[in-house]
């Protein structure tokens, strides 16, 4: 392969990189934690919301200090899925990059 050919094919293969990435970051993930929260986040792991079930109802400190647990829980869950998601994505290009794939 030449040199134009494969400088060509490379730009290629970062322009796709690229619009990958955006995709990811884009794409809004929904997590539940014991039925009462649900949190939205987007691939860029920018928190986008936090809604509390309308059956929630808290009776003690316990019950805020359950409901902060799991926010946290919601959350892990979110960002599990999309390190999943970003590594499924990103996939076909740590085979393009051999031994650099690890970058990912």
């Amino acid at each position: 392969m030449n040199q134009q050919a494969m400088l060509r094919q490379l730009k290629k293969m970062q322009e796709d990189m690229e619009r990958t990435q955006k995709e990811i970051e884009e794409t809004l993930f929904t997590s539940t934690a014991g039925g009462v929260i649900t949190v939205e986040m987007l691939g860029n792991k920018q928190l986008q919301s936090v809604r509390i079930s309308d059956d929630f109802e808290a009776k003690d400190q316990e019950d805020f200090e359950m409901l902060g647990e799991m926010v946290v829980a919601a959350c892990k869950q979110a960002y599990s899925e999309i390190e999943k998601f970003t590594k499924t994505k990103m996939a076909k290009f740590q085979s393009m990059l051999g031994g650099m794939g690890n970058l990912f």
